[in-house]
């Protein structure tokens, strides 16, 4: 798996062999908000103290994300890295798969560095844009810690694509984009020692705002 050294190594290249080419150069700030779109229809047997409950995706809440933003146009290509801090959160339920009811309701929280590098076309301000993007795992808090045997483990790094569409009005640059993963949503849980794992890789919606300096 490509590390994360080597990703940012890939996109400075990029960035640089890019402003070689004495490409049109913009540069900002950006933010916006993001909600998962998990699609999980199955939800997880944990077997505890001889019962068994079932761990299930309650709700995606609006997270948020904000962070650099570099635009690189050659004719009409465009390159356009980032660099953002992000966070999300999701509510899980847990209770007797025997007898279930409405559940205790525990919510967990995510942050992550995502690193997008995007490509696409522009003709005039719209933009049409794909590309592969990375997320380096920066801390987790869980309300699922209150049971003892109840452990996270989270990969490093992850990658996933985004694909969407931007439009640019003056120094301004507005985004509507859909990310798909490459890993399993929930893969991180264990209880007692086993891993478990949702049947569906997260998506994300994601609209974002962005104001340039150039």
């Amino acid at each position: 798996m490509i590390s994360l050294r080597s990703y940012l190594l890939l996109t400075v290249l990029t960035v640089l062999c890019l402003n070689l080419a004495s490409g049109q150069i913009r540069f900002g700030v950006k933010g916006g908000i993001s909600t998962y779109d998990l699609g999980v229809n199955d939800a997880l047997t944990i077997t505890q103290g001889g019962n068994d409950f079932l761990l299930d995706v309650q709700d995606a809440k609006y997270g948020y994300h904000a962070g650099l933003v570099l635009q690189i146009k050659l004719a009409s290509f465009v390159i356009q890295p980032e660099l953002l801090f992000n966070s999300n959160s999701v509510d899980y339920s847990f209770d007797l798969a025997a007898s279930p009811t409405a559940g205790s309701v525990y919510t967990e929280r995510y942050q992550n560095l995502d690193l997008p590098l995007m490509f696409g076309l522009k003709a005039g301000p719209m933009r049409l844009m794909a590309g592969p993007v990375g997320h380096y795992f920066l801390k987790s808090t869980s309300e699922l810690f209150q049971f003892e045997s109840y452990q996270q483990k989270f990969s490093d790094l992850t990658y996933g694509w985004q694909g969407g569409i931007g439009v640019d009005l003056l120094n301004v640059m507005v985004d509507i984009r859909y990310e798909g993963n490459f890993t399993k949503f929930g893969d991180h849980i264990i209880f007692s020692g086993q891993q478990y794992s949702f049947s569906n890789a997260p998506a994300r919606l994601i609209a974002s705002l962005a104001v340039t300096i150039k």
